[in-house]
């Protein structure tokens, strides 16, 4: 048992006549304030929120069981837009699927900053589906479709960093595909043209 012992070491002499009193002791249990102790810690564990991890989210395909398998992932060409992911934090897109072998696709070259970086394309991008949408052009189930392909001298640092940009920019389609060898061609060539420049 904890006990607190707060009685006086020496008295004062008192002169003749006086009656000494009785000297108490006085002690102040602390076994108590210890099981206190225990319940205001047991206390905050319990109703302190514990903080939760930070994830990611990504939208899986919507499925309509009356379209057909194929007809449900059919992208219009208007719609998207392919990001190839490069070496040296570099980042080429072009407008389309590039599924044209006769019409190779015309890449750009940006990376990721604040000012005529990917995060501006993707904005262009999506004001150009919505004016296509507002013409009529495009009905309003279209989106703007976004197909991200990694080549593998990117890094897992710009793979983050462009799901961000699709998080950033409520880009809700969009796909993480194996770059295609036409997309490495394209790659090369844009490279050998900018070498030779």
């Amino acid at each position: 048992m904890a006990e607190l012992d707060t009685s006086s070491g020496g008295g004062h002499k008192k002169g003749p006549g006086v009656k000494k009193g009785k000297k108490l002791s006085t002690r102040v249990d602390l076994t108590p304030m210890v099981d206190l102790g225990f319940l205001l810690i047991t206390f905050f564990m319990f109703t302190t929120t514990l903080s939760r991890p930070k994830t990611m989210q990504i939208n899986m395909p919507y499925k309509d069981d009356q379209l057909k398998e194929e007809d449900q992932t059919k992208i219009k060409s208007s719609t998207a837009m392919t990001i190839l992911l490069s070496k040296n934090h570099r980042i080429y897109y072009y407008e389309g699927i590039g599924d044209d072998p006769t019409k190779p696709p015309e890449l750009k070259v940006t990376y990721f900053k604040a000012k005529d970086g990917i995060r501006d394309a993707i904005i262009a991008k999506k004001k150009m589906v919505e004016d296509l949408r507002r013409s009529g052009q495009l009905t309003a189930k279209d989106q703007t479709a976004i197909m991200i392909k990694p080549d593998s001298t990117s890094t897992y640092e710009d793979l983050v960093g462009i799901l961000d940009e699709m998080s950033i920019n409520d880009v809700r389609v969009y796909a993480i595909l194996d770059i295609s060898p036409v997309d490495q061609e394209f790659i090369a060539a844009t490279e050998q043209a900018n070498a030779g420049q």
